[in-house]
Formats: structure tokens, sequence, C-alpha cells
């Protein structure tokens, strides 16, 4: 009994030196990637270059410029942005135990750029601050007609029918966003929106958007062994004295809040939230804090890589960044969606 003991505890301390390796070397792989994303582009750009523009910055050299003033912004911006998109799509994913949940597939994004659009074309001038407030607004509205239509159904808010209903808003959503954009010609101006992309990020943009999203993300990481016993199941999480609809509410609120500030920084990039967590998952197991923690760290290297993908592509031209993320989530979104339908 008592070495059965010790092997266990033996066991237990092999896995936490594991995923404690493991945090270590993504973390190490997204350091070795903000740097990989600075130095190379359409001008590429020795090390030094980078170290001494990080830490002894002269904006006299055009080198340095470069690096401090748009590589470096963007790059951060790709991090924090990609963490948030994936923690957005774990927190969904944990709360509704729904393995198709994301902020896009399920139409959040979509509120958020609805409301984007809108304020381009009656507040033209609207600060970044106020439009982010704006973009959280339309996230949540859109969260809330989506639950809305999947509970007002016979049988209730089922996975599957929360899908459903998210692709539905989302669909409604886009269309009127590209109506607004005919009528008030400002299809140009929403292209990157759209599209989605962090060139436009700069550091000013940076003082708003980290603050809020490490917050919040630190936020979910204290919900996360709640969030954990809800996915095992709603009456388990009970019976050990979780106020499920309480984790529910809050989590989905910081899914909105992650959500909605990425899209009005980045517009509408999809799947991130999707794909990442299943990996997290596959690499860390069932709790959510790590599933949280390593879901920021992987959305923050896919991210970064996909920028780099796509202004190095066809230089000195960028593709749309949500192309390159598309490619991979599609196929897994697919491939995800086939295995639910066999589980029902």
């Amino acid at each position: 009994m008592l070495q059965t003991s010790s092997q266990k505890h033996l066991n237990n301390r092999s896995h936490h030196v594991w995923r404690l390796l493991l945090f270590l070397f993504f973390l190490a792989g997204l350091i070795v990637t903000i740097v990989t994303a600075v130095s190379f582009g359409a001008k590429d750009i020795t090390f030094h270059h980078v170290w001494t523009a990080i830490f002894n910055y002269d904006s006299s050299l055009t080198e340095q410029q470069i690096i401090y003033e748009l590589r470096l912004p963007r790059v951060i911006g790709a991090a924090i942005v990609g963490a948030a998109f994936a923690v957005a799509g774990a927190l969904m994913q944990g709360v509704t135990r729904n393995p198709l949940a994301d902020a896009g597939v399920l139409g959040i994004n979509a509120g958020a750029m609805f409301v984007v659009t809108l304020c381009f074309a009656f507040v033209p001038s609207i600060s970044y601050s106020l439009l982010m407030v704006f973009s959280f607004i339309g996230a949540a509205l859109s969260t809330l007609l989506i639950f809305m239509m999947g509970a007002s159904v016979p049988g209730g808010l089922t996975p599957m029918r929360l899908t459903v209903s998210g692709a539905v808003v989302a669909a409604l959503l886009h269309s009127l966003s590209a109506g607004i954009a005919i009528y008030f010609d400002l299809s140009q101006d929403l292209a990157f929106w759209y599209a989605g992309g962090v060139a436009g990020i700069k550091w000013e943009h940076l003082k708003v958007l980290v603050p809020i999203i490490v917050i919040t993300i630190l936020w979910a990481v204290c919900m996360g062994r709640s969030i954990s016993l809800i996915a095992i199941g709603e009456e388990t999480a009970m019976n050990l004295g979780i106020k499920v609809n309480l984790i529910k509410l809050l989590s989905i609120i910081a899914a909105v809040i992650l959500a909605g500030v990425s899209v009005s920084a980045v517009g509408s990039i999809g799947f991130i939230g999707l794909v990442i967590p299943h990996i997290a998952r596959k690499l860390v197991g069932t709790d959510y804090k790590l599933i949280i923690l390593m879901s920021g760290l992987l959305g923050a290297i896919l991210l970064i890589l996909a920028d780099l993908g796509a202004r190095t592509v066809n230089p000195p031209r960028e593709l749309a960044i949500g192309i390159i993320v598309a490619a991979v989530g599609v196929p897994f979104f697919l491939y995800t969606a086939r295995k639910v339908g066999r589980d029902l």
C-alpha cells in the first residue's frame, strides 16, 4: 500500500515536471518566434539590429525605425491577440462543452465586426478606445442573441444547436455589415478588418490592448478549476459546490471581452479559438488552468507565424492574415465537425 502510494506520488511528480518542461519549451518557442518575426520581412534585418533597436533605440537609423515603429508593435500585437482568441475559444469550449465553440464560428466576432462597421459609417472619427468599447458591446449582443436562439427551441441549448445558431447569426451580421459598407462606400476602409491583419497595430493601441487582455486571461485562469469540473459534467460540478450558472456567465463575459477587443484591433480572424484549445488539451490534459495558459502560448505563436507568412510569401505585398489561419482552421473544423457528428 505504501509502495503504491509512493508510485502514485512519483507519477504525479513526473507529470508536473513534464508539464513544466512543456511550458518552458513553448515559452522559449514564443521568444524565438518573436525574434524571428521581427528580423524577417520585406527587408531582412540582423539580430544585432533587433537587439539594439529594443534596448538602445536610435531613431536616426532606418533599420531600427523599421523594427521599433513597425515590426515590434505588430509582432507583440499578433502575440497578445492570438493568445486572446485562443483563450476565448478555450473558455467557450469548456463552459458549453461544445468542441466546435469558437468566437468566430459562434458569431461573436461577427457581432463585434458589425458594430465596427456602424462606427465607421456614422462616427468615422471615433477614437480607438471608444471603438474597442463598441466592439465589445457588439460581441456581447451577438452572444446574447445566439444563446437566446439556441435555447428557444424544444430540447434546450445543445452543442450542435449552439453552433448552428452561431453560424446563422454570423451570416446575418456579415451580410448586414457588407450592405452598410457598400451603401456608405466603406469597402476600402473595412477591407483590413474583414480580412484581418496586425499591420495597423501601433504602440498606442498596445497600451490599451495588453492590460485588458492580460488581466482577462489571468481572470480566466482563476476560474480554471471550476471550468474543468463543468467540462466534466454540470451535475458533478454542482455536487462539488460550484456555482455553475455564475461561472458560465463569467466565462462567457471573459470570452466576449477577449474577442471584442481583439476584433477592434485586428479584425475578424477565425479558427484560432477552435484549433488551439484542442491541441492544448492533447498536450496538458483536462485541467483548464493549464489549458488556458497553453492555449495562450500556442495562440500567440500561431498568429505570429501567420503574420510572418502573410508578409514574406510575396513581398512587398502582404496576404490577409485570415487566409493563412483559415488554411489551418478550415480542415480542422471539418474534421472536428465530422467527429462530433459521429458521436451524436
